[in-house]
């Protein structure tokens, strides 16, 4: 079923480093990270109901409606307005699930700024923000409009300038479990906090990197094989809990280059650096 109206994009973001700076007494992990949009997108379409039901309306493997974080986002915003409509929810994915990209929680933000429009509940991005710390941590980002350092649990932003950058994103075959990887014993959790002036557009390999890489590629073989393949063509990170891979350029020329380079079983996408979320422009 195809919903009829406009596409909602949510795009994929990536973390240009991630340093796990120690743990909270409730389990959850103090990060430093930054964050940048990318233009590869999940699409987004919604119809707005006069009997307050809130459903998915097309199937998506793996992901059962109810668990769905764009159902769970349009029924928190419903119960938090108090709005007597409800929304039919049409979600094409492209973004990869267990890459470490960020898609659920992408989806989750555009569906609650979408439904904020169509319902006209007038909460607006921030009052959004401080409601979707509820759905998972890296949701506000995608609330709050562009690339951003967060730290805390990541719900902590603060708007950060940088030059525009192609990326090359490679994917493995198999996803990657967040909480597996944050539950790991062999996990270090006490990388010295940085300040966000300390971080540069080509920062030092040697004092920004992805704390949680050595564990997914010591699991996720795979992932280290993808890293290590764009390692040699640029200065490659993983991104989130994994297992995506990337490498940033100056060029889409330059990025796509490397990407022909990729053979099979790898593969990959280019994306654009965004300065600002699509639905955050006007």
């Amino acid at each position: 079923m195809r919903l009829p109206g406009p596409d909602y994009p949510a795009p994929a973001k990536l973390n240009l480093f991630l340093h796990v700076v120690g743990r909270r007494a409730d389990g959850y992990h103090l990060l430093q990270t930054v964050f940048t949009l990318i233009d590869y997108c999940d699409r987004i379409r919604l119809r707005v109901r006069d009997d307050g039901e809130v459903m998915r309306v097309n199937d998506l493997p793996g992901v059962p409606a109810e668990q769905d974080l764009t159902v769970r986002a349009a029924r928190l915003l419903q119960e938090a307005s108090g709005t007597a409509k409800g929304a039919d929810i049409e979600l094409e994915k492209v973004i990869p699930m267990g890459g470490g990209l960020g898609g659920g929680s992408s989806d989750a933000a555009t569906v609650l700024m979408g439904l904020d429009r169509l319902w006209n509940t007038g909460f607006g991005p921030e009052a959004l923000a401080e409601l979707a710390v509820a759905l998972g941590a890296d949701v506000p980002f995608f609330l709050h409009g562009g690339a951003a350092w967060g730290q805390g649990v990541g719900d902590e932003l603060r708007p950060i300038e940088l030059p525009p950058r192609w990326y090359v994103v490679l994917v493995p075959s198999t996803g990657v479990p967040t909480k597996e990887i944050f539950a790991a014993p062999e996990l270090t959790r006490n990388t010295e906090a940085l300040k966000m002036e300390d971080f540069s557009a080509q920062p030092p390999v040697q004092a920004f990197r992805n704390d949680l890489e050595r564990v997914v590629i010591a699991r996720y073989p795979e992932v280290g094989r993808c890293l290590d393949w764009l390692k040699a063509h640029g200065e490659a990170r993983m991104t989130g809990s994994g297992g995506c891979v990337f490498a940033a350029y100056e060029s889409r020329e330059a990025a796509q280059a490397v990407l022909d380079r990729v053979s099979a079983p790898m593969k990959g996408f280019v994306a654009q650096g965004l300065a600002r979320h699509p639905l955050r422009m006007e």
